[in-house]
């Protein structure tokens, strides 16, 4: 038997597996267009290519790099969750909350990036996100 909120954990995985796709399927013919020539880049950061592509094909970018921040603390949350059997139930409705918020940030940021939207998105996330770290703490102290 597995937990529950294995799930979600896997949800948010694939949609990130997602995210990389959709950047590399616009960041490339971006990068393309603007004349950027991959074997001659040597040590560039993200700066340089928000310098030099369009905003809405570094939304992606952006937004695959903040699927690498927060959520690792959902990942490590759950899998807390999972071993100490209290995965399933309201704390696996709990995580599906998150991954779909995060799914509905992620599709706001890298489509029309309202920063309102976002922010209300990440809050609300991060609400999720909260509330299941106690109910780890109440589980494991």
């Amino acid at each position: 038997m597995h937990s529950e909120i294995l799930r979600p954990m896997v949800a948010l995985i694939a949609w990130t597996l997602v995210m990389l796709l959709w950047m590399l399927a616009t960041r490339l013919p971006a990068m393309k267009a603007a004349g950027v020539d991959l074997s001659q880049l040597v040590g560039t950061r993200a700066a340089d290519a928000d310098r030099s592509l369009p905003a809405s094909a570094q939304w992606k970018a952006h937004n695959y790099n903040h699927l690498m921040e927060q959520p690792t603390l959902f990942y490590e949350v759950c899998a807390v969750l999972a071993l100490s059997h209290t995965g399933d139930g309201v704390n696996a409705w709990i995580a599906w909350a998150y991954v779909g918020l995060r799914v509905a940030h992620s599709i706001a940021q890298a489509t029309t990036n309202r920063v309102q939207t976002r922010f209300i998105l990440f809050l609300l996330s991060s609400l999720a996100l909260i509330a299941l770290t106690l109910h780890a703490a109440m589980a494991v102290f």
